[in-house]
């Protein structure tokens, strides 16, 4: 079995970017349609990518502004 490496703080703020972008833009994701093509609530979901962006805050917060190079 392959040991898990973690993920580096430059992937996580990498992967949150895309989350937050597929759950709120028209343009890029999927914005006003997000509970029809997941079947989650606005309400719920919100609350749990703000849940995300919490925990991931000090790892990802040298990359505020910035691209994660």
């Amino acid at each position: 079995m392959t040991p898990v490496t973690p993920l580096a703080p430059a992937d996580w703020a990498r992967m949150l970017i895309a989350t937050e972008i597929v759950f709120v833009s028209d343009l890029a994701g999927t914005g006003f349609e997000w509970p029809t093509t997941t079947g989650f609530d606005d309400g719920a979901t919100i609350g749990v990518l703000r849940g995300v962006q919490r925990k991931l805050g000090k790892v990802v917060r040298p990359y505020y502004g910035k691209r994660p190079g």
